[in-house]
């Protein structure tokens, strides 16, 4: 009896250690760049970081920059930065090279390249429609010698998928120094833009305000055409537009000439997060076609950083608005610095 209970024992023993062994065996992995090998099975990638949940400290999260290669045991969905699924098991070739075996064959990437990851045969989490929101606000002012006081606030509403992108935004600007104002401005706008063909999209635009500080009682502008990604990456972007606009300014002062013409829409968006934080540079010029000397330039710049609280952010930068032929008595460049506290939520 004592000799078919050692034997019992050493048989469960042993088998223990084959499921433990063949766990392992099963399991994913991920290594990264200084040698650290995790064991688990990757629940996801999204927003630059890689989730791997572990038997023994449960969700590990690691920078994806910081990945130097990632093996499943089984297929999971992954989306590249440039839109394509694969459905597949991950094999890491190490520095950063990866290969999924899809279903029409095995894919050569970079773990760079990969933008998000999640369950096999599951819907994209990313298609699913979200809106996502954010509010600004400034208020600076100055007593003594001199009085002035300044008020700002912009809201933008943004429904995102990797295929299109739709924007509504509006903003508000106004400043008084000595009794005499300085900026008194609102707009309001809203963009589409469809990638229909991998880095390749097009575009649908229009804007309208009034700046009564340049006198213009009413503006709009509206543009289509087609864009391209110089380079499209999960943390980094910078897309060029090209298209047609109509240009519209009416002008309160009658010496100033109203302007209402066909025109280029010419643009650059530029979006760089690194760490925790962000660089946007914005850039739009719109010539007319009947003078190629009337054109507007706007320009914004802006270095994003996170608080405490990760909704709320602090945004300091730049703006610059040029109008080749201002209305009369109105100087053809305005520039303005701000420091904006920002909300964002969804």
């Amino acid at each position: 009896m004592h000799y078919l209970v050692n034997k019992t024992s050493r048989a469960l023993v042993a088998l223990s250690m084959l499921a433990l062994a063949m766990a392992r065996l099963s399991a994913d992995v991920v290594e990264t760049k200084n040698g650290a090998r995790i064991v688990g099975k990757v629940s996801g990638i999204d927003g630059g970081t890689v989730v791997v949940a572990t038997d023994y400290a449960g969700s590990v999260k690691i920078k994806q920059s910081e990945v130097a290669s990632i093996t499943t045991d089984a297929p999971i969905a992954v989306r590249l930065a440039s839109g394509d699924r694969i459905d597949g098991r991950v094999s890491g070739g190490g520095n950063g090279a990866l290969q999924v075996a899809g279903a029409s064959g095995p894919v050569n990437t970079t773990v760079a390249q990969v933008s998000s990851s999640w369950a096999a045969g599951q819907p994209d989490p990313s298609l699913v429609r979200r809106w996502a929101y954010q509010a600004t606000v400034d208020v600076n002012g100055k007593t003594g010698n001199k009085e002035q006081l300044g008020t700002a606030a912009a809201f933008r509403a943004v429904l995102k998928t990797p295929q299109d992108t739709l924007q509504f935004y509006s903003a508000y600007n106004r400043e008084v120094s000595e009794g005499t104002k300085s900026a008194d401005q609102f707009k309001a706008g809203v963009d589409y833009q469809n990638n229909f063909a991998g880095n390749t999209s097009w575009y649908v635009r229009d804007e309208g305000g009034f700046d009564r500080v340049k006198d213009i009682k009413l503006y709009n502008v509206a543009g289509a055409g087609f864009g391209y990604d110089v380079f499209r990456e999960p943390k980094h972007l910078l897309t060029t537009r090209a298209g047609l606009s109509f240009r519209y300014e009416d002008y309160k002062n009658p010496g100033t000439t109203d302007v209402s013409a066909m025109g280029l829409d010419i643009g650059v968006n530029h979006e760089w997060e690194f760490t925790n934080s962000r660089i946007v540079n914005r850039l739009s010029y719109v010539p007319s076609f009947e003078d190629f000397s009337n054109y507007r330039i706007n320009h914004e710049s802006f270095y994003e950083i996170p608080l405490a609280d990760p909704n709320w952010k602090l945004r300091l930068g730049i703006s610059n608005d040029y109008n080749s032929k201002p209305g009369i008595g109105v100087k053809r460049l305005d520039t303005a610095y701000f420091t904006r506290f920002v909300l964002s939520w969804q």
